[in-house]
């Protein structure tokens, strides 16, 4: 039988009544008395010198309080970049600065120039369209192998190239790699694209700066994944605040998808600009602006080489990437294509040799940073076409390749620097085999054949690396923060709990989730136990939400913070029986002396704690509050195999989806409703990748698909009904849930299984030429394709 609460139950997500009564409360929602609006006025070229701005006729027009420059920010720390790469020559990378505003050069359409704040948002907006700006435009760089050659502009001039770092790893392996694929049986080469795409959360930026004069305490309301980091980098880096004397508050939050982790200029600009002119200053994103100021996602270009011995076993793997930072480094940007990229290179298979080379790359687009899956996706896409490609040309099923190569025994070592802990790789197979019902596809394809269709079937395995860690080991790596989490737990007189949290909700269900562990600890409803996050004012310093990190990290923390209550609690109620603490013990809410019938209530114990009347005061201090860090001994390693089931038009090369199904193995698993909905929003993501999700760029650095009318993404027609599975559990080993993160794993093994299944129906339809094409396949693409 289901569980109806606690651990394993499908509790309804207790937020959603405000969601959907319309009680959020997201940043756009808060204004505060006095505030003024700011608007900004930025580049429309990709790259070209600033040689003037003038604002006197915008600062004349009604309602305009100041136009802030870039020499209003002469003194003030540009925008940090949280993670350092050592390149293959073991030099640091280059990292030019990233000013709020731009000074002498702007580097992409969109760059911000000057903000003008006014009494009104139409006020600032019209003072905006005033400010004169004069630009002289340079070429732009858009390309990232042309941004490389000699004669390339330089998107920053103080750089002596636009290479931000080569990468390469493990670049012990190299010449080892290389004579593996000099002595190999079977060569498979793939060239591939993983093209850029805007994250589109459904809530804009929005940040809202205050500043209290009597105090000189700033406070920032933002639209953030992470309050805690942005007051480091914003505080320390950025504007000196002290970190006591800023506040971070990141209420309810609209979607993210890893464009809300980062630190932007509108933050820090909004902050500054309150303190300036001591009043609150609010900004709120348009879509518009959205599509060239938030950070962009993936943006790789990759050769992959496979080495096969003659039964179609891995014995190499080499791959050489172009990986596109944009204009300036992004938050987190640098890891992206390297350690959570390169370290999945393995996927769920044993290649004795890796070798991974990354060469980032600066041109004039917009920053790119981590979008979900952040790296994984790029690993996965790459490895899951090469094995199809390689299974088709040496007559192998792509089942069968798959489970010849897969690791089967645990713990494993890959090449590539990463221990993964458990794992079953044929129990998920043999379970997307059973809910995808391959064994029913021929009579599928034949009536789609009787229709004028060619059907496709396509498969692929996925792993990825969750909850970054451990600090120390990241911090060699180039992090320049922990990746721990934290949580305080505090137990009010009459037994209801309160659970503050570093880490942010901006969709997950976190406020149900972690009240459901919370709550099956102790044994009371879940009803008694609050959630907060978001307010650095009122949570312990923690790292945020990212890279499915939240429960595995952040519900960790919980678990020993809350373990601490239990303990402190034990020794009260042993107190109270006249009995050892050891001999208490906890169930359903009551602690009782082991072998006995003597118990006591939780309420009962909790309200001692307050009123400490029943155990001495030198052994015991009054109150139950407790805090815990935790910080992972190692990644956690979900993993899973998914299957698409696909419709090719010959006549127009339009792609329907027909089916899919997805096996996870996720470990141990909270709130299966929830976990459901996380599988079934990241195939949607990746589905929108690999049919019709692009940003391009024209010759001079336009975003061509700068809106809704040109950036196309999947509506409820363009999907289908997904079959989920994830009851192969192999529990992680090293965190005390047992959990290994769900969040990314839709738009990591989505991609690729669309993929493969247009390949594979235009390969059963005689068109065996097409050995791979580009994402997204558009219906002209797939046309194209097939004509040849």
């Amino acid at each position: 039988m289901p569980k109806d609460h606690g651990i394993g139950a499908s509790s309804k997500r207790r937020e959603d009544k405000r969601f959907l009564t319309g009680k959020g409360r997201y940043t756009d929602d808060i204004n505060l008395p006095g505030q003024a609006h700011a608007w900004f006025v930025r580049s429309q070229v990709a790259h070209g010198r600033l040689t003037s701005v003038d604002t006197a006729e915008a600062e004349a027009m009604p309602g305009v309080l100041r136009v802030f420059t870039g020499t209003d920010f002469e003194g003030v720390g540009g925008l940090p970049c949280g993670w350092l790469i050592t390149d293959r020559f073991g030099q640091p990378m280059q990292e030019p600065g990233h000013p709020v505003l731009a000074r002498d050069k702007v580097r992409h359409v969109g760059d911000p120039i000057a903000v003008v704040v006014a009494e009104t948002a139409e006020q600032a907006r019209d003072a905006a369209e005033a400010v004169e700006v004069e630009i002289d435009e340079l070429p732009a760089v858009l390309d990232m192998r042309a941004a490389l050659e000699a004669d390339a502009p330089l998107v920053h001039d103080e750089l002596k190239n636009n290479l931000c770092y080569d990468w390469g790893f493990v670049e012990e392996n190299r010449e080892a790699v290389n004579a593996a694929f000099e002595t190999a049986a079977h060569v498979t080469t793939l060239d591939l694209v993983n093209q850029r795409l805007v994250p589109n959360a459904m809530e804009p930026r929005v940040a809202l700066g205050d500043f209290n004069p009597a105090t000189e305490d700033s406070t920032l309301y933002t639209t953030s994944q992470n309050p805690h980091v942005i007051r480091l980098l914003m505080g320390a880096f950025v504007l000196g605040i002290p970190e006591h004397k800023l506040r971070v508050v990141a209420p309810d939050v609209g979607g993210g998808f890893g464009s809300k982790i980062f630190h932007y200029a509108e933050e820090a600009f909004c902050t500054f600009a309150a303190k300036q002119l001591r009043r609150p200053v609010k900004w709120t994103c348009t879509r518009s602006e959205a599509f060239i100021s938030d950070a962009h996602g993936r943006d790789h270009v990759t050769r992959i080489e496979l080495a096969l011995d003659a039964e179609g076993h891995f014995q190499a793997l080499r791959t050489e990437t172009h990986a596109n930072m944009g204009a300036y480094l992004s938050t987190f940007a640098p890891s992206v294509p390297t350690w959570l990229h390169g370290t999945l290179m393995a996927g769920n298979y044993r290649t004795p040799l890796i070798y991974v080379n990354v060469k980032a790359v600066f041109t004039n687009t917009v920053p790119v940073d981590a979008y979900r899956g952040a790296g994984r996706p790029e690993a996965t896409f790459q490895l899951e076409r090469v094995i199809d490609k390689a299974a088709r040309e040496m007559g192998i099923d792509p089942v069968e390749i798959r489970r010849r190569n897969f690791v089967t025994e645990f713990p494993y070592a890959t090449p590539v620097a990463v221990e993964y802990d458990t794992g079953d790789y044929h129990a998920t197979m043999d379970k997307l085999l059973e809910i995808a019902d391959v064994a029913g596809f021929e009579a599928r394809r034949a009536d789609s054949k009787s229709r004028g269709r060619l059907r496709g079937l396509g498969l692929n395995c996925y792993i990825e690396a969750c909850g970054i860690a451990p600090s120390q080991l990241v911090g060699q790596l180039g992090a320049r923060a922990g990746l721990y989490e934290s949580a305080t737990v505090r137990v009010n007189a009459t037994g209801g709990l309160v659970v503050m949290t570093g880490s942010h909700s901006h969709g997950q269900g976190h406020e149900t989730t972690f009240a459901q562990v919370v709550a099956d600890m102790i044994g009371i409803g879940e009803d008694m136990v609050e959630i907060v996050h978001g307010d650095t004012a009122n949570t312990p310093m923690g790292m945020g939400t990212y890279g499915s990190r939240s429960l595995a990290v952040g519900g960790s923390a919980m678990v020993r913070a809350t373990n601490k209550i239990i303990a402190k609690a034990k020794k009260i109620a042993g107190h109270m029986m006249e009995a050892a603490p050891e001999d208490i013990e906890l169930k359903d809410g009551r602690f009782t002396v082991a072998g006995t019938d003597k118990s006591v209530a939780w309420g009962d114990v909790t309200l001692a704690a307050y009123v400490p009347h029943n155990y001495p005061l030198e052994e015991l201090e009054p109150g139950l509050e407790e805090t815990a860090f935790y910080d992972p001994n190692n990644f956690t390693y979900p993993a899973g195999a998914y299957a698409c089931e696909v419709e090719v038009d010959p006549e127009t090369g339009k792609v329907t989806i027909c089916s899919f199904a997805a096996a996870d193995d996720f470990g141990n698993i909270v709130n299966p409703m929830i976990v459901s909905g996380q599988v079934h929003g990241g195939v949607a993501q990746g589905i929108g990748q690999a049919l019709m999700e692009a940003a391009a760029y024209d010759e001079y650095g336009q975003l061509l698909s700068g809106s809704y009318m040109d950036y196309a993404m999947p509506r409820a027609d363009d999907v289908p009904f997904y079959r989920v599975d994830h009851s192969c559990a192999t529990p992680c080993t090293h965190n005390p849930l047992g959990v290994k993160g769900c969040g990314e794993a839709g738009a990591i093994g989505a991609p690729p299984a669309v993929v493969n299944a247009v390949i594979d129906a235009l390969h059963r339809g005689g068109f065996t030429d097409v050995a791979h094409i580009d994402m997204p396949l558009t219906p002209s693409r797939v046309w194209a394709a097939m004509q040849g």
